[in-house]
């Protein structure tokens, strides 16, 4: 251990190079998929590494580490442990995604581990030794740089794998919450209700005690639901759906909605029911609708085709996106901070998050691997732990 006064103070042998994965678009308009040797960055004053041991691949992650290509085409090079993707974009794509083109962008929106080194401050050195959660990008490598005042300190005893998921789908839950408090609303509407995101919210909204009406799309995740306490839960491939809908939307009358699934039919449906709720007791007709303002938000692409609408549900209504980084920079860092001190007392009781399956850096590149998780099937959910 060092004690030189501006040298960073280091409690695990720290290598010099190690590996990042990497997403590429190039001009030929593929995507390609590696993993980069990197120089293991040496910690500012106030800056801590963090030896990364879990990583969630969120629906979130996806965008930028698959650019949209074509993964059922995609073909494999390299070596075993040096695996390269590369998969076709589609016609047109280059021009949406000039900025990055041949850029070589490190992946993963958050994840955990333990602070191997750290700068001489004393914000930095408190955290020596310490296992972390930070978000902000480049978490699907072996080591990352972090400022210790963006690092969200987790309880001693817990597992890097209990706190990867700290920000990302917490915050959204509570942000959902926020949001419907601070636009006026009493109640809420999520779909594809049964991810982790989904229970999340399903286990908040009971603790205090808000009307929350739950849209999946199999029999199994009504069941999953209801089975940690969801009361109203609206199956989309039921044929009495809109019924469902209504009728659960009459009993809790929300009047906001978080969509995941983005395209299709559903903003729709979920607008017209709203509406349907709102005049079952109006007193007189309106050729205008009810005068209730309805909101949907997007904030996932579950559905990559063309939202549709069909204009049945008055003219008091928005339709909108929802992004939780442009969200929290919003509320400011009190509020902000606020919100970080709840995850972390609900990290393994409101906030748990489950696993189906552990991946390697290598593995994510594999295609048995990644034709599954970019599927984002509604159960299913990867974490990759750069240190296997």
């Amino acid at each position: 251990m060092t004690t030189r006064d501006h040298a960073p103070i280091v409690t695990h042998a720290v290598p010099s190079t190690s590996l990042e994965l990497r997403s590429l678009v190039t001009e030929q308009g593929r995507l390609e998929l590696s993993l980069t040797d990197v120089a293991v960055p040496t910690p500012d004053s106030s800056q801590v590494l963090l030896r990364v041991e879990a990583a969630p691949i969120n629906p979130s992650d996806l965008g930028l580490l698959l650019a949209g290509a074509d993964m059922d085409s995609a073909s494999i090079g390299g070596t075993p442990d040096r695996p390269v993707v590369s998969a076709p974009l589609a016609d047109g794509a280059l021009r949406a995604l000039a900025a990055r083109v041949g850029r070589s962008l490190p992946v993963g929106n958050e994840g955990a581990g333990r602070v191997v080194a750290a700068g001489p401050s004393p914000d930095a050195q408190a955290l020596l030794g310490r296992t972390v959660a930070i978000a902000g990008g480049s978490m699907y490598a072996q080591y990352r740089i972090s400022e210790a005042s963006a690092c969200l300190v987790l309880p001693e005893g817990t597992l890097a794998r209990e706190g990867a998921s700290s920000f990302v789908n917490p915050l959204t839950a509570l942000g959902m919450i926020e949001t419907m408090r601070r636009d006026g609303h009493s109640g809420l509407v999520h779909t594809a209700a049964a991810s982790n995101l989904g229970q999340m919210l399903v286990k908040v909204c009971l603790e205090e005690n808000i009307p929350l009406v739950n849209i999946v799309r199999k029999p199994e995740q009504e069941s999953l639901l209801r089975s940690i306490g969801a009361v109203y839960v609206c199956n989309s491939a039921s044929p009495s759906f809109r019924g469902d809908l209504t009728e659960a939307l009459t009993a809790t009358s929300a009047t906001l909605a978080f969509d995941a699934t983005g395209g299709g039919k559903l903003a729709s449906q979920i607008l017209s029911a709203m509406e349907a709720a709102a005049t079952a007791s109006a007193a007189e007709y309106s050729r205008y609708g009810s005068t209730v303002r309805k909101q949907v938000y997007i904030y996932g692409g579950l559905d990559p085709s063309p939202t549709v609408l069909t204009r049945n549900f008055g003219f008091a209504w928005n339709l909108g996106g929802w992004l939780l980084t442009p969200f929290l920079q919003s509320i400011g860092p009190h509020a902000f901070s606020e919100l970080r001190s709840r995850v972390v007392a609900g990290l393994t009781t409101t906030f748990v998050s489950s696993y189906t399956s552990e991946v390697s850096l290598a593995d994510v590149l594999d295609p048995s691997v990644f034709s599954r998780y970019v599927k984002q099937a509604t159960g299913e959910k990867f974490l990759v732990n750069p240190q296997l």
